[in-house]
């Protein structure tokens, strides 16, 4: 089938439907000891189907970070992209909110010795 011709500057809509959209999903980082790469998990909440109950189902997604900015309690947005490695299939987006890092003490600084 012919693709329809499209005016000048604009795109044609049969293109733009070719694209399809890429399926985004949120959730926090809970690992970056990989360079370029985070761990983030997305939390579901549903109902149980017999008992009504609400159960979290946790779902782990790698994902490609390309400067290394998202840390560790990051809540941040990732975007499917194509097969990067064997486990990547996602790339960092955006940090939607940053963790707030308290600073490391040594024992002996907390009890005044």
């Amino acid at each position: 089938m012919p693709e329809p011709t499209a005016r000048q500057g604009q795109p044609s809509v049969l293109s733009n439907e070719r694209a399809g959209r890429r399926k985004v999903v949120v959730g926090e980082v809970i690992s970056n000891r990989m360079h370029k790469t985070i761990v983030v998990e997305a939390v579901r909440k549903k109902s149980h189907r017999l008992y009504g109950r609400v159960v979290s189902q946790g779902k782990k997604f790698y994902a490609h970070d390309e400067k290394n900015e998202a840390r560790v309690g990051d809540v941040v947005r990732l975007e499917e992209t194509r097969p990067l490695s064997k486990l990547k299939r996602w790339r960092l987006k955006e940090i939607i909110r940053k963790t707030a890092l308290v600073p490391e003490t040594t024992i002996g600084a907390q009890t005044g010795q």
